[in-house]
């Protein structure tokens, strides 16, 4: 039989605001456990909380950005469950009107074409505690757990995916169109490892051409691309099997363990009614006016598939040069740099992708803890495009800035006397001396038949090269040698 795969995904984005969602906490990462928890966070008697009108806009900005629809009204709901870094013994959440409603966000897969995902709806929520295991894995206290609440409070952002997604190829691609949008906006920095970005993925699996859904696993908690794309693999074969053998698929949230790239069952999937959801009684509706989306609107960055749809067909890159270099905000910033200070559109994203995406990946760096400005960068490649450098030559004053060598290519390239030999009187004098010195490969050369003489030509090229210390116009070199060679035919 054969069987088709249903993927949706409820991804969260923490918001990059300073301060928690209902409090004046801090959000900052990397603070001692429990030194960010306040009063309201912990829900103590007597406290209110009061909203963070900055995680309002972010959400706001993310709804247009996908172009869905921004309700004038929503409302805050209480989600009643007991777990220990949950300290209210209910999470603030929006259940039945959400701050933004149906949307699109389409994805480029991997031959080039573009599928749409349909978003159900993004709401705001409160972030829990963390519980930490590992804290106590020996010693005293083996075997208890620890709970840091810092967390608790932290605004997030739950967008939920309609189940349009078919591979783990599709959810890892709309997971990728997710992280640019919000990082494009700067509504969050999407650190996966830090988990200001993950993500619960529903599978099921039906038999091709069946129109019904099958009984979905919920994974809880993937925090990157890659292990998105593992634990649905494993989930899917998991599904097959156990329906292929007679069983039936539980309806269960599970885990995804990378470490043994598998999944494992965590607990029955609860519906929403186990929560009994009811509107928080201490936050107001929250009621936004056109005039304030529309400011919103009106001062939303230039985004992903803009960016592509202008390097494209502004600039003349390809389709595939275009989606590489707007895959990020920092890459494509990084590029525009580099394309405006050398003024040629083409170069700028060779050199990007090329040289510049090799150290960084060869040192494991991202783009913006580059030892090599874009404006440096800029200014390299505009000396090979005037002619003030070869290629090889390049490739020095490239790794020259890279190890901090010096400030820009221009004291590099003068400090090394790396500027190129155009003076045609000065090639000549190099090529005579070259010819005068391989009589043997001159023979050879005037022996073979004119077809064949192309590719014994690079020796000489090579040997004058090689006088020139490669400063030397290569162009200039193989026109000039040509002609002196073929003259002694």
């Amino acid at each position: 039989m054969q069987w088709e795969t249903v993927i949706g995904l409820e991804v969260h984005v923490q918001l990059a605001t300073r301060s928690k969602i209902f409090s004046g906490a801090s959000t900052a990462f990397g603070a001692e456990p429990n030194t960010q928890a306040c009063a309201v966070d912990l829900g103590l008697p007597g406290v209110l909380p009061v909203l963070n009108e900055a995680a309002v806009a972010m959400a706001v900005k993310f709804g247009l950005a996908i172009h869905a629809e921004i309700p004038e009204v929503s409302v805050f709901d209480r989600k009643n469950y007991f777990y220990p870094d949950l300290p209210k013994g209910y999470q603030t959440s929006q259940m039945y009107q959400p701050i933004v409603g149906a949307g699109v966000v389409e994805i480029t897969l991997e031959d080039g074409t573009t599928k749409p995902i349909r978003v159900h709806h993004a709401h705001l929520e409160e972030d829990a505690g963390k519980s930490l295991h590992e804290l106590f894995s020996s010693g005293k206290g083996h075997g208890m757990t620890g709970i840091d609440l810092n967390r608790a409070g932290t605004p997030l952002l739950e967008i939920v995916s309609e189940p349009d997604m078919r591979s783990a190829k599709e959810a890892a691609a709309y997971l990728k169109a997710i992280h640019s949008i919000v990082t494009y906006l700067g509504i969050s920095d999407g650190n996966m490892a830090e988990g200001s970005m993950r993500c619960d993925v529903n599978v099921s699996v039906r038999p091709k051409g069946q129109e019904a859904f099958g009984t979905r696993a919920e994974i809880k908690n993937v925090n990157s691309f890659r292990f998105v794309e593992r634990a649905i693999a494993f989930e899917v074969e998991r599904q097959i099997e156990l329906l292929e053998d007679g069983g039936k698929v539980v309806q269960e949230t599970r885990l995804f363990d990378p470490e043994r790239d598998e999944t494992r069952s965590m607990r029955t999937k609860e519906e929403a009614n186990d929560y009994r959801y009811f509107p928080c009684p201490d936050l107001l509706p929250v009621v936004l006016d056109k005039a304030y989306i529309d400011h919103l609107r009106d001062n939303l960055p230039e985004l992903p598939a803009e960016k592509r749809a202008r390097f494209e067909n502004e600039l003349g890159l390809s389709a595939y040069d275009a989606s590489v270099l707007s895959a990020t905000r920092e890459m494509a910033d990084y590029f525009d740099e580099v394309r405006e200070v050398c003024g040629d559109a083409k170069q700028a994203a060779n050199w990007v992708q090329g040289e510049l995406a090799g150290a960084l990946n060869r040192e494991n760096l991202a783009i913006k803890d580059s030892p090599v400005s874009a404006r440096q960068l800029g200014e390299l490649v505009a000396r090979v495009l005037d002619d003030t450098i070869n290629g090889k030559a390049a490739k020095q004053v490239f790794q020259a800035l890279w190890n901090g060598q010096g400030t820009s290519a221009d004291d590099i390239i003068e400090a090394q006397g790396l500027k190129q030999v155009t003076d045609t009187g000065a090639i000549e004098a190099m090529i005579d001396q070259v010819i005068a010195d391989s009589p043997a490969q001159v023979a050879q050369y005037r022996d073979a038949e004119p077809d064949k003489r192309g590719k014994m030509i690079g020796y000489f090229v090579g040997q004058v090269m090689k006088a020139s210390r490669g400063t030397a116009n290569p162009q200039q070199v193989n026109e000039l040698l040509k002609q002196k060679l073929d003259a002694l035919c």
